[in-house]
């Protein structure tokens, strides 16, 4: 039996949080602020195989869906996961993979 496993709200919002996952210079953006706590856009420009520009649309669409967050301290912005709203879309994706489709019927 499958339980109902988010309000659409959560679906929405996790759906958003996947879009923002949904590529690989993002994920990089993560795992290595994971590792440094915080950084600047330079910080990534340095490691990543893309311009400075490509780099900020990334860093954008992960700050949209609220995965990490910005600092000011002119003229450069320090960036870092938003703690809150990891714990969220963890909790989410980890809802949404527990259901098990072992006893599927489906055979193609």
């Amino acid at each position: 039996m499958i339980k109902k496993l988010q309000t659409e709200k959560e679906l929405e919002q996790m759906a958003r949080f996947a879009k923002a996952l949904g590529h690989p210079i993002r994920l990089t953006i993560l795992q290595h602020l994971e590792k440094q706590s915080c950084c600047f856009t330079g910080d990534f420009v340095d490691i990543l195989p893309v311009a400075q520009s490509t780099v900020s649309q990334h860093i954008k669409e992960l700050k949209d869906a609220g995965l990490i967050q910005g600092e000011i301290n002119p003229p450069k912005v320090k960036y870092c996961i938003n703690q809150e709203n990891w714990d969220k879309a963890k909790a989410l994706f980890c809802d949404f993979f527990d259901v098990d489709f072992t006893n599927s019927s489906c055979s193609i």
